[in-house]
């Protein structure tokens, strides 16, 4: 009667339970339409009980059976899905190094530039002071030269016309002798 009970892989999980209560009933009905005694009464309830036990039994081992199947099914799912995920980040990690190197690279080139920068930006601006100073002084040396040339030009006409008029007299004065 155990071999009897022993649950297939195949039956349902609604067939177990009422095999093992079905025969439970059914056993006890032969018992009792055979008039059994107290003794055989209880060896019977007992035999009940423990068919009903085993019935449990082979029914939580089924679903415990199904419950590691499907916590298999999901692991090897997870395994697949972190192997595309690690893959994925291998893709984006290479995708991502040769940007950086040239990203660093160029940002290496600024900062020697701005260093040389530097240097050559303090020289253009004392240049430009000095240019400003040099220009202002040859400005201011062209229009005190200006206003020499002004004033020779008025001397050197005053001049003529004193000359001029010199010689004006001393030509009426030769005129005058003769």
């Amino acid at each position: 009667m155990v071999a009897a009970m022993a649950s297939t892989p195949k039956q349902s999980y609604e067939q177990q339970p009422l095999n093992a209560q079905q025969r439970a009933r059914n056993s006890g009905m032969i018992n009792s339409s055979q008039s059994p005694t107290g003794d055989d009464r209880e060896e019977e309830m007992s035999r009940s009980a423990l068919a009903m036990f085993r019935a449990k039994e082979e029914e939580i081992e089924r679903r415990k059976m199904e419950v590691r199947d499907k916590v298999h099914t999901y692991l090897g799912k997870v395994e697949e899905e972190t192997k595309r995920l690690a893959e994925i980040r291998e893709e984006l990690e290479s995708l991502t190094d040769p940007l950086r190197k040239d990203v660093g690279m160029v940002r290496k080139r600024i900062d020697v530039i701005n260093k040389e920068l530097k240097p050559l930006g303090q020289t253009c601006q004392k240049k430009e002071r000095e240019y400003k100073e040099a220009l202002e002084a040859f400005n201011e040396k062209n229009r005190e030269k200006t206003q020499l040339v002004t004033k020779l030009m008025e001397l050197v006409t005053e001049s003529e016309k004193l000359r001029m008029k010199k010689l004006e007299e001393l030509s009426k004065n030769i005129d005058s002798l003769h």
